[in-house]
C-alpha cells in the first residue's frame, strides 16, 4: 500500500510540474494552469504541507524563469504577493474536494476561477492607487476591465483541471487493475 501511495504522489507532483512548465509556453495567450494545479494538489495529496508547497514552488519557479528569460516581469509588488496567498488559499479549498467526479471538479474549478478573479482584481484596485477611482465605482470599473481575463481563466482552469484530475484518475485505475491482475 505504501508503494502505491508514493507512486501516486510522484504522479501528482509530476503533473503539477508539467503544468507549471506549460505556464511558460502558453503565457502569451493568458493560458495558465496555476489555479488548476493548486486545486489538484489540495485535493489529491494527503500531505497537506506538500500540497501547499508544491504549487507555490511551481509558481515561484515559473516566475523566476519569467524574470530570468525576460519573458515577463515575474514579480510586481503586493499584487503578486496576493496571487501567492490566493494560490495557497485555493490549495486549501481543494482539501474539501474529496469525491473526484466531473461535476465536483467542474464546480470547484469554476468557484476557484471566480474567487481568484474577484480577489486578484480587487487587489489591483487596492494596491495600484490612481489606476481606478478609490470608491465602489472604481472597483466596479476594475472588475469590468478584468472580464476578458475571467473568460480565459474559467476555460483554462476547466481544461487543466480536466487534464490533471483525468490523468491522475486513469493512472490510479491502471495501477489498481495491474495490482489485481
Amino acid at each position: 500500500m505504501q508503494k502505491r501511495d508514493y507512486s501516486l504522489v510522484a504522479i501528482a507532483a509530476g503533473l503539477v510540474i508539467c503544468a507549471a512548465l506549460s505556464r511558460l509556453v502558453f503565457y502569451p495567450f493568458n493560458f495558465s494552469p496555476i489555479i488548476a494545479m493548486a486545486l489538484f494538489a489540495g485535493s489529491v495529496l494527503k500531505n497537506k504541507k506538500l500540497a501547499i508547497i508544491l504549487p507555490l514552488s511551481a509558481m515561484l519557479l515559473s516566475d523566476l524563469l519569467f524574470e530570468f528569460l525576460n519573458i515577463a516581469q515575474g514579480f510586481w509588488g503586493w499584487g503578486q504577493l496576493v496571487n501567492y496567498v490566493l494560490l495557497a488559499g485555493i490549495t486549501i479549498f481543494g482539501f474539501a474536494l474529496k469525491k473526484i467526479n466531473l461535476l465536483n471538479v467542474a464546480g470547484f474549478s469554476i468557484a476557484s476561477s471566480l474567487i481568484f478573479f474577484f480577489i486578484s482584481n480587487a487587489s489591483v484596485w487596492v494596491f495600484q492607487p490612481g489606476l481606478y477611482a478609490s470608491d465602489l465605482s472604481g472597483l466596479r470599473d476594475c472588475l469590468i476591465a478584468g472580464l476578458p481575463f475571467l473568460k480565459n481563466g474559467v476555460l483554462t482552469d476547466l481544461l487543466y483541471c480536466g487534464l490533471l484530475f483525468g490523468v491522475y484518475s486513469l493512472a490510479g485505475r491502471y495501477r489498481m487493475e495491474k495490482a489485481v491482475a
